[in-house]
């Protein structure tokens, strides 16, 4: 069993883009290392909005990365620098990364709207725009492998 992860965050300007990358970057290395962590991808879609998947072993090793370091120092930032952020969550029988069609249809039928303090109209019907076709990027992120203990080194 996997614990899938989907959100969707919409800059509402291009002047947050540097300093949202940089935390995102941070955020990836952190969730490579987090304990529990199955694997995940990055993408955007040329709408000034990124998704995250990700997939963990359950519920409580997400949230406990999603509560920690540099992700948590992200967060409350987002609520002025978005004006679109969503999110979705399901629990499946093993950790193959959803399509990026299956990962909307989960947002749009399963998921909800964060809070955010300048909403997009469509943030506030309560409404997930659909990815760009071809993506403008999309990055895996796999879990850092653990260092060889001194026993086991040769």
């Amino acid at each position: 069993m996997a614990f899938i992860s989907v959100t969707r965050l919409r800059l509402r300007s291009k002047r947050f883009l540097l300093v949202f990358l940089i935390d995102s970057l941070k955020s990836t290395r952190q969730a490579r290392r987090a304990p529990g962590f199955l694997g995940g991808k990055l993408m955007g879609d040329g709408k000034s909005a990124f998704w995250t998947v990700t997939a963990w072993e359950d519920e409580d090793a997400m949230k406990s990365f999603m509560i920690s370091g540099p992700h948590r120092k992200a967060m409350p930032k987002l609520l002025n620098w978005c004006d679109e952020a969503s999110i979705a969550h399901w629990v499946q029988d093993d950790a193959t990364l959803p399509s990026m069609r299956e990962a909307h249809r989960r947002m749009r039928d399963e998921g909800r709207i964060s809070k955010v303090l300048h909403p997009s109209e469509r943030h506030a019907a309560k409404q997930t725009a659909e990815p760009e076709c071809a993506l403008k990027f999309e990055n895996p992120i796999r879990p850092a492998r653990p260092s060889p203990s001194p026993a086991t080194r040769s």
